[in-house]
């Protein structure tokens, strides 16, 4: 399996829906901990980067696309 390549300020899909609607969160901090933002509501949560990568499902839009 390949590793997930993803950056700040990438907008990415979780695997479960958040209760606003979307399942689409933007990435506002990298770390040990990665801190995401809801794009529906604003709502912003940060979890560990092991459950995050368990938890994604794909990147959707790309921070710096050329």
């Amino acid at each position: 399996m390949e590793p997930k390549v993803f950056e700040l300020n990438d907008v990415v899909e979780m695997k479960k829906q958040h209760p606003c609607g979307t399942n689409a969160w933007k990435i506002i901090r990298l770390g040990a901990d990665i801190r995401i933002k809801c794009t529906g509501c604003g709502h912003s949560v940060m979890i560990p980067r092991r459950e995050f990568e368990k938890k994604m499902k794909k990147v959707l839009e790309k921070a710096n696309e050329e």
